[in-house]
């Protein structure tokens, strides 16, 4: 099939209004790059076709459905629905554990991982994000223990000192914010990966 020079735009504007080749020529024109980016995440190659065809799935639906507006932006779209999806299932096949709620638990450990492979540097940003996310919904005293200890590696002591309160009140808080981060994450059914 020949390529045309219309825009992605252009195109999706087409399908939208029933020309089925139009969506044709989107998935020839992107689907080198768009496969390619899922290969390097899973490197699988049926689990890659899997998930392409997962993708398109989700675009045509959507698509059908009118509910796409990213008006030129078609690619970055279509290359984040593969990117959750690829997260989806890594998620599905237990390649992302979820931690036990015990005593032992430490939310900072999912951050400290040395040697990163793509899938887990992606899914390593994920979870940094989320947990910039709960820090915020923590009272200011203790989301302030937390970021001195964990984000600067300040002593209790030097947070004590910074802070102008007693060494124990810095640990009541930080153990305050632990609880509550736990509580957060149970609350919103938050999955950590280590």
């Amino acid at each position: 099939m020949k390529q045309s020079n219309s825009t992605d735009a252009f195109l999706v504007s087409a399908y939208m209004n029933g020309n089925e080749s139009a969506l044709c020529e989107l998935i020839t024109r992107h689907k080198q790059r768009i496969y390619s980016f899922i290969y390097s995440k899973v490197y699988n190659r049926d689990i890659a076709e899997d998930i392409f065809q997962d993708t398109f799935i989700k675009v045509i639906k959507t698509l059908k459905r009118g509910a796409y507006n990213e008006e030129g932006k078609f690619l970055p779209w279509v290359m984040r629905i593969a990117h959750n999806l690829v997260i989806d299932h890594f998620r599905k096949n237990n390649r992302m554990p979820k931690f036990e709620n015990n005593t032992d638990f430490n939310i900072f450990s999912v951050l400290s991982d040395g040697s990163l492979n793509a899938e887990k540097r992606m899914i390593k940003g994920q979870v940094e994000d989320d947990v910039r996310r709960l820090i915020q919904e923590l009272p200011e005293d203790q989301k302030e223990v937390l970021v001195m200890r964990m984000y600067k590696d300040m002593s209790f002591k030097e947070i004590s000192e910074q802070t102008g309160v007693s060494i124990n009140t810095a640990l009541g808080r930080m153990r305050y914010a632990l609880i509550n981060l736990r509580k957060v994450i149970d609350k919103h059914n938050i999955v950590l990966t280590n």
